[in-house]
Formats: structure tokens, sequence, C-alpha cells
């Protein structure tokens, strides 16, 4: 995603605004204006848009609660919004192709939680809107539009629906076969779009979203179903399944994590330590750390996950996810330098910078100076090949009645540019009253 634009959202007021994405983004800004929500709603879009379902703002480990709390209220005597809207656009392309989408959602209350009434698609050639609207007697009639002018929508025969307003693709065509009525040019344009849409939400994996406290260790793990969750909970089995079934892709992860390990000072080494040879045996997480000079290192013992500091397994989930060779194409953070010492917080910094280089999105909510000036240092010196453009920080600034969102970029020397006033003011307060001035 390249870039959303929102109105009517949560905390973020009845003006519409627009945030830019890049490959790394970083949400920044005092707690409660709206980062998590903010991250909750990029999920639910690549839900209505790739995997055509009715998005849960309560999933976790987002929940953003009924209707009532999720649509922009002003408060006092003014009116609560009726819907809110929200629009990403995207570069998508396979091998030489690449065309620009932009997705646009409108939600209204159906049954206190919110429904995507409004779906349009607009790529390169065509544009398709799905909708449902209510009558006065609370009857839902659905339909479909095509774009025909700028701006300018027309309606499409009822039967192109097929019965059906979910999913997308399944308009316009059933298997080769087109609908009666169907005007042939926009029906072959529909058709390769809605085909691309396929092959993108098929080869892409939902967002990772990972909550702000993940899990806590345990002396033993018992083998358990991988399924994944926010918190880390499946990541000890995740890594013993590997160990035990794929030596070499468990050497290639382990690698990485013990690289990035090394590099936060948490761990020099990580291992499974299975009580037996059956995948139904019981394991333990072990880390063990090296001392002396790199040339002649000294290993220590082997700990238990749970008798180290908390920090190594709070990182832990977020490294893997991060590092898994099947891991998705965009990751959504929340706080991933909770419990973690200043040199770790820097050290992941540069490990954003290296995996959103090697072509994936991250969106990561965070209140760590060190994390951003670490990717400031990394993109000025050219240490991973993430380009100045290849970052965005959102600022998001509270105000009277609504959030305001910024969108500060890096220039390449590492500063910052199109910083509003108000941003690291309390840093600058904190560092005058230091000083004594």
């Amino acid at each position: 995603m390249d870039r959303i634009t929102l109105k009517n959202y949560r905390c973020f007021g009845s003006e519409e605004q627009s945030a830019r994405l890049a490959p790394l983004t970083l949400l920044v800004g005092p707690n409660s204006t709206g980062k998590t929500s903010f991250l909750a709603l990029i999920r639910a879009l690549w839900d209505v848009a790739f995997r055509e379902v009715v998005p849960n703002f309560r999933e976790h480990p987002y929940d953003l609660g009924s209707w009532d709390d999720i649509v922009y209220d002003p408060g006092g005597r003014r009116a609560r919004a009726d819907y809110f809207r929200a629009n990403f656009e995207s570069s998508i392309g396979f091998y030489a192709d690449q065309w620009q989408l932009a997705f646009d959602a409108t939600f209204a209350n159906r049954l206190t939680a919110p429904y995507p009434v409004s779906r349009r698609f607009v790529g390169d050639g065509f544009g398709l809107e799905l909708y449902a609207v209510d009558d006065d007697q609370n009857r839902t009639h659905e339909g479909v539009r095509q774009l025909v002018g700028p701006e300018e929508w027309a309606n499409l025969p009822i039967e192109f629906l097929g019965g059906d307003l979910m999913p997308a693709r399944r308009l316009g065509f059933y298997g080769e076969r087109p609908i009666a009525n169907m005007p042939k040019d926009f029906g072959e344009t529909v058709r390769a779009a809605l085909s691309t849409l396929e092959i993108y939400a098929e080869s892409n994996r939902r967002p990772f979203a990972s909550a702000a406290i993940r899990s806590r260790p345990r002396r033993t793990y018992d083998p358990a179903l991988v399924a994944q969750d926010g918190e880390g909970d499946y990541v000890p089995s995740y890594l013993a399944n590997l160990a035990r079934r794929n030596a070499d892709e468990w050497q290639l992860l382990k690698q990485g994590l013990e690289n990035s390990g090394a590099e936060s000072e948490l761990f020099d080494e990580i291992q499974v330590r299975s009580f037996g040879n059956s995948d139904g045996d019981p394991f333990q997480i072990q880390v063990r750390k090296h001392s002396g000079p790199k040339s002649r290192p000294r290993k220590g013992p082997w700990r238990n996950l749970i008798d180290v500091g908390y920090g190594v397994s709070q990182a832990l989930p977020v490294l893997t996810e991060l590092l898994r060779p099947d891991g998705p194409t965009m990751f959504l953070l929340q706080q991933p330098e909770v419990h973690l010492h200043p040199q770790a917080q820097a050290a992941l910094g540069t490990l954003f910078c290296q995996v959103a280089a090697g072509g994936r999105q991250l969106i990561i909510e965070t209140h760590s100076d060190h994390i951003i000036d670490r990717v400031r240092m990394d993109v000025r010196d050219g240490t991973t090949g993430l380009r100045p453009e290849d970052v965005s920080i959102l600022y998001f600034e509270p105000g009277d009645l609504a959030v305001k969102i910024h969108s500060i970029t890096i220039d390449a020397y590492g500063n910052l540019d199109g910083a509003p006033a108000g941003y690291r003011q309390f840093f600058s307060d904190e560092l005058t009253r230091s000083i004594g001035l």
C-alpha cells in the first residue's frame, strides 16, 4: 500500500486525511492518538479488498468495539457520523507488468458493527463499484456500477451480481463464460483486473499483526498445532516443528535469529532442546551468550528462555516473523521495542531497514527514538540499501476535536523533512531543562 485516506473514522475527524505509506513506515505520537486504530484499518481494508470478507474490527490484537466506538463522534451537540470511509492506493506488479489500484470502502452500521456498503476498485482502464443501500422499509438493495468517465459511474444490470454481492471476482464471469448483457470491452477489462487481484491475493499472505505485549515464556512446552497469533504463543511450537522436520530451513532461520540476537546483545545462539525423539515429546527453547573478544569468544551455558531477560521472549516473536522464509509481505507491528534495552531497540531499527529493503512492507507503531534514529542513520549511511523515499514517518498530533496525521520524510542526510512544530517538542523541553536553561 502506498497511501491511506480516511474520513469519519475513530479520532481522525470528519475532514478527509491522507497519509503516505512506504516500505518502512513508522507511526509516532502521544498515547491515545489513533496509531493502533490506524493499523486496524489497514488490516480491515486488506480483508475487504483481497479476502473479500466483512472485516472484524474486534479481532485480536485490535478490539475497537462496536459501531458507536468506531465511527467519528465529535461529542457535545454535534451528531455522530452515520458512515466512515477509507481508501488505499497501491502499485501491484507481477514480473514486468505493474498497474495502479485504488480501493475505496464506505462502512455503515449493520447490527452494531461496520459493514462495507460500498467497495470501489479503480485501476488502469477500469472502475467497478459494488454497493448495498437500504430503502424506507429497511430492505437492502445490491447493485454494481462501472466507471464511464471522470468521477462518473453508471449502473450495470442487476443480473451481473449473480445473486451475491460478495465476492467481487464472481462478477461478470463464471469460469470462462461472461454473463449476458455485459459490455464486451468492459467485461474483458474487468476480467483481467479481477484475475490480477485474485493472483495477488493468493500469492500474498494476510498481513501479520502483532500485539503490543507478547506471550510469557514457559519452562517447558508441549507440541501444539501452530496457529499464528499476535502475542507469539505459536512461536515455540513453530520453531520446534521446523527444527524437527526441516533441518535446512531451521538452520537458515536459526542463523538469522542468531545474527539479530547478537546485534542486539540479547543472545548469540538459540536451540530447541527436545526431551525425546518423537514429535509429541515436550521441548524447551534455550539461548546462550558469548563473552570475551569476538576473535576468541567464550561460550556461556545454555539457559532456558524463562531464565533470561524478559526482553528476549518479547523480541523473539517479532524476529521470527520478520525472518521466517514463508512470512507475509506486510507487517503491522505494535511497539516491538517493549522491554528492550536502547541498544536492542536500535538493532531492531537496522533489522527493519533490512527487511523493508528486501521487498516487504513494515508499518510500525513505536515510541522508541532509538529505532527512529537508527533508521535515519542507516538510510544516511546506505548500510542496508534502504533509500530515503523508502521511509515514511507518520506523526499523530492530537487536536481539540480530531487527530491530524503529518507525513514526514527523510532526506539523503538522515534529516527529517515536513515535521510540524510540535514534533519532539517534549524532548526539546526536557533537554532545555536538563542543561538549566
